[in-house]
């Protein structure tokens, strides 16, 4: 999958990024890096629209002043892009995520590895780092557990490392599809059932704990789905979203019979757990 890249320059730069990256993840942008001036910002090709983003920017033109440049990025050149910019993370001291070619190091309880390619999840997102930290308070031994919208398969894999019986790890990408399975492998773990497609392959099945980091409006479409696949008093945890989308969410999810346990965010980024 080929992805486009808007280096994107506001001001103000802090108010008019958190706009600016909230209206165009509605948009289909997955991906967001920071930078000096403003931000960068990833979609898949055959999502963009310059038509919807001339309108985002005209929309904002008397608040913020908005300049860009774009280019195409071809499938086989990410691995390059995301190599030279992949640092390794801590999570809250107990979770070290790195890539293939950096060294591991001591003093961890978990030591993850991701192939840095461009699937949403390398664990440098706001959101990731939330579900990672979220996950750490679980009892996950011997029970099972979805990742919906995998994206490089990070949470699935943690969840392995913490006891997780078996896994669902499923994405719509074909890329991340087959970036799962390697890193799955990278990782020497056997029990993860990695499917391409969304809620209709968890048809009849049942999770103790599902994690689903998409976007708002994904979320508030297969919610339903989620709730009829948890067990009874299991966990739905769901990121990816903003601070101004909680209530929407949790309205939702009170619809779905789900009572809310904890929220917690990130510089704007949200996370909400339920529990059925």
């Amino acid at each position: 999958m080929d992805y486009t890249e808007l280096s994107i320059t506001v001001l103000p730069k802090e108010s008019g990024s958190d706009i600016l990256i909230a209206e165009l993840s509605e948009l289909g942008f997955d991906s967001f890096v920071d930078s000096e001036t403003g931000f960068s910002a990833y979609i898949p090709t055959n999502l963009f629209s310059i038509d919807e983003l001339v309108a985002l920017f005209s929309k904002y033109a008397n608040e913020l002043k908005i300049t860009y440049s774009k280019i195409n990025i071809p499938q086989q050149n990410w691995n390059k892009k995301w190599e030279s910019n992949f640092e390794p993370i801590d999570i809250i001291g107990k979770c070290y995520i790195r890539a293939p070619f950096h060294e591991p190091k001591s003093g961890y309880q978990y030591d993850i590895v991701i192939e840095p390619k461009m699937s949403f999840g390398t664990g440098h997102h706001q959101t990731t780092q939330l579900m990672m930290e979220q996950l750490m308070t679980l009892k996950l031994k011997n029970k099972s557990l979805l990742d919906l919208g995998c994206g490089t398969g990070i949470l699935a894999i943690a969840a392995s490392k913490m006891g997780a019986s078996t896994i669902d790890a499923v994405d719509i990408d074909e890329w991340s599809y087959e970036n799962s399975i390697e890193n799955a492998q990278k990782n020497n773990v056997n029990n993860i059932s990695v499917l391409k497609g969304g809620v209709e392959t968890i048809s009849g099945k049942l999770f103790f704990t599902i994690l689903a980091n998409i976007n708002k409006n994904v979320l508030l479409q297969d919610m339903a789905h989620c709730v009829k696949a948890l067990e009874k008093e299991g966990n739905l945890l769901l990121s990816g979203f903003f601070d101004t989308d909680i209530d929407e969410l949790k309205s939702k999810a009170k619809q779905l019979g789900l009572q809310i346990k904890d929220a917690k965010n990130n510089n704007g980024w949200a996370l909400l757990h339920f529990v059925k």
